[in-house]
């Protein structure tokens, strides 16, 4: 088996670590991003993947020069959120888990983007890292159908579990010679508070689609609204956008039903309850 280096820092990194420790790889290095301070006082977390490395019983750093001294073979990459200089690589090359069908979303947010975008299908790639921003050729790649009401967080879990069966399976054996990327290039910049703001004018199924991302959000009287679940409403009217008609929201092509909601300062809800607690009518917008 091979003696690795692994680097990753969020929760989507933590499977593929622990399908290699349990294939019988010899993971002799972690490297995660530091420890992030909370919110209040000064105490700080570790990555999911430094818990996860902890657990493990693997050394775990966050110097990224640690890995040309810890005589290993390989580096395996997941969501690292650092781009691995090309000094490094040339020590120790290094095979990325890519949650996208490279050359599409390449980039910090490609199960957001690929979702925003309305793609029908997306998949894990298995990539030769380069310096360059997920520019290496491809050792192999897995297509994933987007379901039409799956949310980021499923999708996502779908991709961790497929990219780790497919990481051990390509470190089975010798790595074959990976193929250049074809195709024309996308990049899946990090989704920004903007880009989940719902905003009415835009047809329903838009809406929708940015409300699966997660963390969308709207105002009411003056007031933040997170939009934790809703879907595509048959429901037409002839009101303004941003009008709310029963349970459902006129966007600009259709409507939108709320299914659950956030109020500022609240608690997650059935937007049932939301509505009857604000005593909401018929013609108020959002």
């Amino acid at each position: 088996m091979t003696r690795l280096a692994y680097l990753g820092t969020p929760e989507a990194a933590v499977p593929p670590l622990r399908a290699l420790v349990a294939a019988g790889h010899d993971v002799a290095l972690v490297v995660s991003r530091p420890d992030r301070r909370r919110a209040r006082g000064s105490a700080t977390s570790p990555s999911p993947v430094k818990q996860a490395a902890t657990e493990l019983g693997i050394d775990v750093t966050d110097d990224l020069a640690a890995v040309s001294g810890a005589g290993v073979e390989l580096g395996v990459v997941v969501a690292y959120g650092r781009i691995v200089p090309a000094d490094l690589l040339a020590a120790v090359p290094m095979v990325n888990i890519h949650f996208s069908l490279l050359p599409r979303w390449r980039g910090a947010a490609p199960v957001e983007r690929a979702i925003l975008a309305g793609d029908a299908v997306t998949g894990v790639s298995l990539m030769a890292l380069e310096a360059g921003l997920d520019t290496g050729p491809v050792y192999v790649s897995n297509e994933v159908p987007i379901a039409h009401t799956e949310t980021a967080e499923a999708l996502r879990g779908r991709l961790v579990g497929l990219g780790s069966a497919l990481i051990v399976d390509l470190l089975s054996g010798p790595l074959p010679e990976p193929r250049p990327q074809e195709g024309e290039a996308t990049y899946a910049e990090k989704v920004t508070p903007a880009d989940l703001e719902l905003r009415w004018d835009r047809p329903a199924d838009e809406l929708s689609r940015v409300v699966r991302v997660g963390r969308a959000w709207t105002t009411f009287r003056g007031r933040r609204l997170g939009v934790l679940a809703a879907e595509v409403s048959d429901e037409t009217s002839k009101a303004a956008a941003g009008t709310m008609v029963g349970d459902a929201v006129v966007a600009g092509l259709g409507s939108l039903r709320l299914l659950r909601v956030q109020p500022e300062g609240g608690r997650p809800m059935d937007a049932a309850d939301w509505r009857r607690g604000a005593r909401i009518t018929d013609g108020e917008r959002l």
